[in-house]
Parts: structure tokens; sequence; C-alpha cells
């Protein structure tokens, strides 16, 4: 990387596997205090009323189902008192006939019921993930300073699968629970008050320790996500440098790390699985306590003649169904507590503004574009680092169709000017334009979309060697894209590939050489045809003959656009129109190469250093 004056700052902005581990340290200390009730939960209500259609079916059937319960044990009652107490084969028949309707109906309710419910249950998650990658894309790269790409990617896969299992399974359970417990109170103070009000008293026993030890569940399940998150985040960074990671021989240690995590991770989730189980312990004693004590009240209240034997067997259960009912809400209840977590989380994230986004009323970039470029006054320091800033007082002025090459030594803000230039950030003093328009004036997709940057580690994607080079102009014709690959010099290896342009390349092209992932780099670049074209080492990676070949092509690309060229070999700036020689994040000298050589100034400094060197 030519800037390292961004304190270990990558291509794309994020910060290094040593910078991502203080900041996750960081974070942990600061992490705020998570509340303790469901209300981060209300946040999927959005998501519900797109689809209110499958809502309401899935209230109607959900009701429906409920209805059908309760009447199963209405027909229950009729078997025992209609059919056995009066000893008649057609009395039983009847009543047994309305038993398997009854049961028919409640099948088909249930049915139903499930289908509806769980079709919305995944379109909910399937709209939340979407919404999540989406906003998640719009997100600056200041806010991957402060938060890892693994607590990302923890949020985006852990705790929507979290939700998932809330609005896909949980949610229906409480929901069904919910009304039969409501249903089967009111039908068995119909049946016999005198039950039902013995049944109220005992109620908020069985509810209190519920909703008390349930706090303790979701406090806990918070910390075992953040546990695996932690996991992940370490597991992402080490297999993202796994070359590294070998080449130091530290696999055991890396190893020994991430089962730290993973063990760290486990104890947690053990502390809320006892959590978990004992409140469900709690709830089933005391509901199935309670039934008993019921049942012995029922039995004298037949013997008396107060009761027929089928009101107590329905009113036996109604009471059942009710004590499971609570018994499934209070083990449901950890999955809504643990889900409300999961979706605190995700709010956090999709509530998360960037700090780059377009105006209310962005101003639109002059037409055609010119690829004039001013630097006026900049002051600029990365997010954390203050007290250091990268470029002070920085002025430069490109104008429409100029080459300029930036260099001087690592620290120098090069790299800061490309950064600035993409509006990845907004100086903190002075002013960015381009074609006369203030950058923080404009939408930085437009401001995007008239640049093509060549950096020095390029990031290739999984797919075919096309499909990269396409990723630079999506509706870019295989005439155009294999045109590009011409003029990067990359037909030939392309060509030489199995399948050639069609090849798949594997996860981040690391199936190609360093070189090859450059060229097709450069070639993805020279497909976009944007009036300004930014390389930041573009040829570091390529062999002396390659390095002629491609520095030919983007000689000739060059000169039909603005391109501003940041190098540490001079021998590849020679022959760009003006050398900007960069030290501390100021200007120090600009002109030809002959006129800077002839100063004596920095850049002769520099240019005797290496050429010195290659003449040896």
């Amino acid at each position: 990387m030519s800037d390292v004056n961004a304190g270990e700052i990558s291509a794309e902005g994020r910060p290094s596997a040593g910078a991502e581990l203080v900041q996750s340290l960081a974070e942990a200390a600061n992490r705020r205090p998570r509340r303790k009730d469901v209300r981060p939960l209300a946040h999927l209500l959005p998501f519900v009323r797109r689809h209110i259609g499958d809502a309401l079916a899935a209230g109607f059937f959900l009701l429906f189902s409920t209805s059908a319960t309760l009447g199963l044990t209405a027909a229950f009652k009729g078997v025992i008192d209609k059919g056995f107490a009066k000893g008649s084969g057609d009395a039983v028949n009847t009543a047994f006939l309305g038993l398997g309707a009854v049961a028919l109906v409640l099948a088909v309710a249930t049915a139903a019921r499930f289908f509806f419910v769980t079709r919305l249950g995944e379109r909910v998650v399937a709209d939340l993930r979407r919404a999540l990658y989406g906003h998640t894309l719009t997100l600056d790269p200041a806010f991957f300073l402060k938060t890892r790409t693994g607590e990302v990617l923890s949020r985006m896969t852990t705790d929507i699968t979290i939700v998932e299992t809330l609005v896909g399974t949980s949610a229906s359970v409480a929901l069904r629970n919910t009304l039969s417990l409501i249903g089967g109170l009111g039908y068995m103070a119909v049946v016999s008050p005198k039950l039902a009000g013995f049944i109220v008293l005992m109620v908020p026993v069985i509810l209190a320790p519920m909703f008390l030890l349930g706090r303790n569940v979701r406090k806990l399940s918070v910390a075992a996500q953040d546990r695996f998150a932690d996991a992940v985040g370490y597991a992402g960074e080490s297999l993202d440098a796994l070359d590294t990671v070998q080449a130091f021989g530290r696999e055991a240690a890396a190893d020994t790390r991430f089962g730290g995590a993973v063990e760290a991770a486990y104890k947690a989730s053990v502390r809320r699985i006892s959590a978990r189980a004992g409140m469900t312990a709690v709830v089933i004693v005391l509901a199935f306590g309670g039934i008993t004590l019921l049942l012995w009240t029922g039995a004298h209240l037949v013997l008396s003649g107060e009761m027929t034997p089928g009101t107590l067997a329905q009113f036996a259960l109604l009471a059942i169904m009710a004590a499971g009912s609570v018994g499934a809400l209070g083990e449901v209840w950890g999955d809504v507590q643990k889900a409300a977590g999961a979706m605190e989380r995700i709010s956090d994230l999709l509530n998360s503004e960037p700090g780059i986004a377009a105006p209310d009323q962005p101003r639109t970039l002059p037409t055609p574009a010119r690829g004039a470029i001013a630097f006026e006054g900049v002051t600029f320091a990365y997010p954390g680092r203050p007290d250091l800033p990268a470029l002070k007082g920085f002025d430069l002025v490109v104008r429409p169709g100029e080459t300029v090459a930036l260099v001087g030594p690592s620290g120098a803000g090069k790299s800061t000017v490309l950064r600035l230039l993409l509006r990845f950030y907004d100086p903190q003093a002075g002013v960015v334009t381009l074609d006369g328009v203030d950058l923080r004036a404009a939408d930085p997709a437009e401001v995007r979309d008239r640049m093509a940057l060549v950096a020095q580690d390029s990031p290739l994607f999984s797919g075919s060697a096309l499909d990269n080079i396409r990723f630079g102009r999506e509706d870019a014709t295989e005439e155009e894209a294999r045109a590009a690959a011409d003029a990067a010099q990359a037909t030939p290896f392309i060509n030489a590939l199995p399948q050639g342009f069609d090849t798949p390349v594997g996860e981040r092209a690391k199936t190609l050489s360093g070189g090859q992932r450059q060229r097709l780099a450069i070639a993805r670049a020279l497909v976009r045809n944007a009036p300004i074209l930014l390389l930041d080492e573009a040829t570091s990676a390529l062999d002396a003959e390659n390095e002629r070949l491609v520095q030919k092509a983007l000689h000739d690309a060059m000169s039909e656009r603005t391109t501003l060229v940041i190098a540490h070999r001079l021998a590849t700036v020679l022959k760009a129109d003006r050398i900007v020689v960069m030290e501390d994040g100021r200007v120090v000298e600009q002109g030809t190469h002959a006129e800077l050589s002839a100063q004596g100034g920095l850049y002769a400094k520099l240019a005797r250093l290496q050429f010195g060197v290659e003449a040896a």
C-alpha cells in the first residue's frame, strides 16, 4: 500500500487484522447494556405489514384452530354424558361422529394455520435478510473502521437464523398457546365458575416465575450471542489471512485462540441453557401441581352431585390444555427473549446511518463529463485518528485529460487523495470538487460512476473471468469485455484457462497468480470507460515484461481521460504530464521529471535512490 498514514488501512478502507483486534476489544469494553424486554421485536412489524394478506389468513386460521380445539373438549363431554351415561349405542355413535367431525375441522384449520404462519415467517426473514445486506452495502468505510466484518456477518447469519426460528415456529406456538390459554380459561368459567375461580388464583403463581426467570434467560442469551460473534469474527479474520498464518507457523496459536473463543461461547450457551431448563422445570411443576389440586376438588364436586362426570372431564381437559399452554409459553419465552436480543443487534445495524450519503437535493454533475479535479485547502484525518491528519492544507488542481502522478514516501497521504476523490470520506476542512461541483453536494453514486479504480491489491470475485471484467460495467458486451482484456494484456492467460473467458476463477480469484489478478482488475477498470482513471500502484504485481506491456495499454487509456497515478517506482510515472511530490500530507514539489530532478529536492533524492540501485 502506498499510503500507510491512515494507520494500517487497506485499499478498501478496512482495518488490518491487528487494528481489528484493538477495535473489537474497545467495542466489547464500550458495549452498552442491553434492554431486558422484547421491544426490539417491534422492528419486525414493518416487514409483517408488507404481507398483510398472509398475516390476516394466519390470524384467521389461528382463531379457527383454537376454537376447534376448545370444541373438541365439548364433543368429549358429550361422549361421556350423552353416550356412556345413557348406555345407548346410537347415542355413543352420534357422540363419536360429532367428536370425529370436530377433529377433522381441527386438522384442516391447523394445517392452514401452519401453512400461512410458516410462509409469512419465511417471507419476513427473506425480506429482513435482503434489507440488512442492502443497508450494509450503503455504509461507508468509516463504519468498518469501528465494526469488524465478522461482527456484521454474525448479525446477518446467526442472528437472522435466531429470528427465523421465532417468526417461523416460536411465534406461531406462542400465539396458539396464548389463545388456547385465554380461550380455555374463558370456557372453564362457563363450564364451572367455582373451579375457574380457583384457576384464576393459580395463574399469577405460575406466570410470575416465568417472567422473572425469563429476564435472566434473555441476558444470558445476549451474552452467548456476543461470545459467538467474537468467535466468528476471529475465524473470519484468521482464514482471510491464512497464507500469513501458515507462513509464520501460527496455526496452533490461531487454533488455540479460536478454541478459547468457542469455549467462551459454549460456556455462555450452557449458562443460558441451564437457566432456561430451570425456568421450564419450575413452570411445569407449578402448573401440574395446580392441576392435581384442581382435579381433587372437582372429584369431590362430582361426588356431591354438583357437576356431572362429563363436565369434570371437560374441565380437566381444559385445565390440562391451559397448563400445557403455560408450559409451552414458558419454553417459547426463552426463544422470544433470545430473538429479542438478536433483533436488537440487527436493528443496531439497520439503524446505522452512513456518514457518506447523497444530500436531499444533490447537485447534478455537468454533462458531458470533463474530468476536472480540484482539492482546495483540504485537511483530513481518519476516524479515530484526529491528532494525525493524513492531509494538511492540501491543494491540487488536475486539468481535464491531464495525467498527474503522486509520488512521495509512505505515509505522505497519496492514497488518501484517491479515497477523498471517491468520496469514501469527507474532509474536515477544505473542498474537493469534480467538474466544479463540491463532492459533498453531489450523489456519491454519480461521482463514482465517473471514475475507474485499479488499486494495488484489487479484490476480485467468484465467477468467471468474464464476470469479473463485467463487474466494471454490467451492460458491457462480450466484445467490449474482450477488448478491455486485450488492452490489459489479460487475453493470453485467459484463453489458456480450461474454459477461456467462462472459466470460474474461484473465491477472490485465488486460482490466478497475483499478476493475472491485477491484469484482470485493470481490464475491469478499462471496460468502465470512465472519464477519470485512478491507478494506485496498479502494476506493482506484474513482472517486468508484463508491466511494460500493461504500461503501454494504460498509457493509451490515459491519453483519453484524466488520470491520477500513485507509484513508488518512479520509472512508471516518467511520462506523466505532471509529477506531484507529497510529504507529510502536503504538496512540496511539482513539475516534470526533468524539472524536479534539476531542483535537487525530495524527488531528486528519491530518483537517485531508485535509479542508482537499478543502475547498479
